[in-house]
């Protein structure tokens, strides 16, 4: 399922526009976004949460040449199902 797929199933099971629809998803991830560049982590019980992780800067290989690299450190979005969702999907 994309977004435009996502949108249009909420809108049918909520009842309202797609536009009311669209908005509300922008919302919610910008929202989450929002959070979780603060370093907040965002749960939503039973489905999952995300939170962020620092991965730090280590050597890899490039598979082309295989000469070691540097890799730069960052941080990672990580996600994490709930037990309803894991439920749900098994």
């Amino acid at each position: 399922m994309n977004k435009t797929e996502l949108i249009d199933a909420m809108a049918a099971d909520a009842g309202i526009t797609k536009a009311a629809a669209k908005k509300s998803l922008e919302s919610f991830l910008g929202n989450v976004e929002g959070s979780l560049k603060k370093g907040n982590r965002v749960s939503l019980v039973g489905f999952g949460s995300w939170s962020v992780n620092r991965r730090n800067a280590r050597e890899g290989r490039n598979p082309s040449t295989g000469k070691t690299i540097q890799i730069a450190a960052k941080n990672v979005v990580k996600f994490k199902a709930g037990a309803d969702l894991g439920k749900a999907v098994n």
